[in-house]
């Protein structure tokens, strides 16, 4: 017996050695602060990162590698994420973490391609994103007090910490992965709580799950009033500006904070963010490549924010305050455009980084190739009063007054709110949001007969007709919450009281809308009949669905492509592609005017579903079904000329 564990013994010396040596290697990875030279120290050696934002959740897991790989070969050797805790959690314990959620999967593949990860994992992002990546159900406690130490507000934010942080935890350098720097929270000076507190408490939580070793920075605008709340104590305070700003006096305010260290611009902007109804924003190429030399040549590390922008699918937009929603298309005007190709903005930087460093040898990815499969005919299908059964089958909610998107559980999409009209409105007849309590669109008809629209902040008066006893529906759409600023905390829905000629309206049922689950049932089965046009004097229809099946050719190599889809007569809408919901379109306010079709969401075996929801007018409400076409096109047009009104032209500042 003795014999046989001896053998053993010296069997397992080697693989116990190995296993050690094997530690050792993991152990001596370190990325450190040299406080003394003013630099980082990667492995012990001087360094400073390259890098470029990317948000795994505005880019397709089918086009990941193709994204990182295009960043590796501009010169990259870092690439920097956000974490978006409402696209992980959209129910509260119900956690999603496959498919386009892997964020883990995310980070390993650009670890196998060589880069290294800035992470942003929030909680709070900003990243022009549905309520700042905050998600929508902590309002379920309408006096909660979010990004600070509110008791509500830390235990849902420490839970989820709990989940998240310990699955990054075996992606740190210093544990073998890639990450060499994480964010805590972001941009916090530029928010009104100033709560040192719950700065403390994230600290506490992100080196409790992280490890003590774990390297936490902040990142606020380069400005002293911004970094006197958004630093901490043993947080790394690094500053974020934009191309033409005086570079020196922007290092000099991160200097005030941090005396020692590396200077660091931790959002260099490539570009700028989209509103509905503004011009698309660009920043010249020149000026970019000018500002990055600059900073490139002060020996300051960068992240360039956006390196590609990607597009807010779905209803995950955000929006700024006064209330602006921003587009589908995320494009940024960055490096790489939305669709992921390359441009001469990313070339020129490339220029620029290899002056500085090696950049890799080798083919760089070329742009995806793009194909116009053209015009497809959609027939109407119901209008959303006709699939209420279908839309909301577990029936309406009853109450004497109107009840928040939060208040009946319905983070997205659409309510439909109805009631009757109480009094005979023969006669055009006020109907009121007097404390601008619509959020942030409802589309208003009486007895199915289109009335108009009201708007938050622009339009709170509607003259409506109808008799005494006429069904009154008003359709809202959450356009999008605010994602930066005091008022993230952006209720959606009725959030006030309505008035039809001065009378507050009751004895409302009130419809939360499942439109995901209903698109992909095909909202039952079409009849081949479809819907009458109801006659109104608005020259609105009725919010309806409109379906089309398009075949793509078999015998043509390398399809499906990617493509773009535009709507020709069309104003305003959501649209889904097998099922897939590619986002908000609407060209009659603009800028944009195609949406982006990503070649994954395309099937060669079958024909391919596109169903709209058309909440305005459709071309073909008075001419007939053959005016109701979508055309693939081959081309992105994400800046047309707007038609808004004036007091929507004053572009907000904000930080992503």
């Amino acid at each position: 017996m003795l014999g046989v564990v001896r053998i053993l013994s010296l069997l397992l010396v080697p693989l116990l050695l190995g296993s050690a040596r094997g530690l050792r290697k993991v152990s001596s990875r370190t990325f450190k602060i040299d406080s003394s030279h003013n630099r980082f120290l990667k492995d012990g050696q001087p360094f400073r990162y390259i890098s470029g934002s990317i948000h795994y959740f505005r880019v397709p897991r089918f086009y990941w590698k193709d994204r990182l790989l295009k960043m590796k070969m501009a010169g990259l050797n870092a690439i920097q994420t956000y974490v978006a805790w409402n696209f992980h959690e959209l129910q509260p314990g119900q956690y999603e973490f496959t498919g386009d959620h892997d964020v883990e999967h995310f980070i390993q593949l650009a670890h196998d391609l060589g880069l290294l990860v800035i992470l942003r994992p929030g909680p709070y992002i900003c990243a022009e994103w549905d309520m700042g990546g905050l998600p929508a159900w902590l309002l379920e406690k309408k006096s909660i007090v979010l990004r600070s130490s509110d008791p509500d507000y830390l235990a849902a934010v420490d839970k989820w910490l709990g989940v998240l942080l310990p699955k990054m935890r075996p992606l740190l350098y210093q544990n073998g992965g890639p990450i060499i720097t994480v964010q805590v929270e972001n941009e916090y000076g530029s928010y009104y709580t100033c709560d040192y507190d719950y700065l403390r408490f994230l600290q506490e939580r992100f080196h409790g799950h992280l490890g003590e070793d774990v390297l936490l920075f902040t990142t606020d605008g380069a400005h002293e009033k911004f970094l006197q709340c958004g630093a901490l104590q043993g947080l790394y305070a690094t500053v974020d500006f934009g191309a033409g700003v005086n570079i020196t006096a922007a290092f000099l305010t991160q200097r005030q904070r941090e005396p020692r260290g590396p200077l660091v611009n931790s959002e260099f902007y490539t570009g700028w963010l989209d509103h509905w109804g503004q011009p698309h924003s660009t920043v010249h190429v020149k000026a970019v490549a000018s500002s990055l030399y600059d900073i490139l040549a002060r020996g300051a590390s960068v992240n360039m924010y956006m390196f590609i922008g990607g597009t807010n699918f779905a209803y995950w937009n955000g929006a700024n305050t006064p209330y602006q929603a921003q587009p589908t298309s995320y494009d940024y005007d960055a490096p790489l455009s939305e669709a992921g190709d390359l441009t001469d903005k990313y070339f020129a930087l490339r220029d620029v980084i290899q002056q500085f460093e090696k950049v890799p040898e080798g083919p760089i990815p070329p742009s995806t190739p793009k194909f116009a499969y053209g015009k497809v005919a959609l027939k109407k299908l119901k209008t959303v009063e006709e699939a209420l059964s279908i839309l909301c089958r577990s029936g309406p909610i009853q109450s004497l007054y109107p009840l928040t998107f939060i208040q009946v559980k319905q983070y997205f999409g659409f309510v439909l709110y109805r009631t009757t009209l109480p009094q005979d409105c023969s006669n055009p007849t006020p109907l009121s949001s007097p404390f601008n309590g619509i959020h942030d669109r409802a589309y208003v008809s009486v007895n199915g007969v289109p009335q108009g629209v009201l708007e938050r902040n622009l339009v709170i008066t509607l003259n409506i007709t109808g008799k005494a006893g006429a069904t009154l529906d008003l359709l809202v759409e959450n356009m999008g919450r605010v994602n930066y600023g005091h008022s993230i905390n952006d209720f959606k829905g009725l959030v006030s009281n309505l008035t039809l000629d001065s009378n507050i309206l009751t004895d409302w049922k009130i419809f939360p809308l499942n439109m995901e689950d209903a698109v992909r049932s095909h909202l039952g089965t079409w009849d081949g009949h479809g819907s009458s046009y109801a006659h109104s004097p608005s020259n609105y229809t009725l919010p309806a669905f409109y379906v089309a099946n398009f075949s793509i050719p078999t015998g043509i190599p390398d399809l499906p492509q990617d493509t773009f889809i535009q709507f020709p007569g069309w104003t305003k809408g959501q649209v889904w592609i097998n099922g897939f919901n590619l986002g908000r379109y609407w060209p009659a306010r603009g800028p944009q005017v195609t949406l982006f079709v990503p070649r994954h969401i395309l099937v060669t075996s079958a024909p391919n579903t596109i169903i709209v929801l058309e909440l305005e007018r459709a071309p073909c409400g008075n001419g007939g079904p053959e005016l109701c076409t979508v055309e693939f096109v081959d081309r992105p047009v994400i800046s047309a000329a707007q038609t808004m009104v004036t007091s929507l032209k004053t572009k907000t500042k904000t930080h992503g």
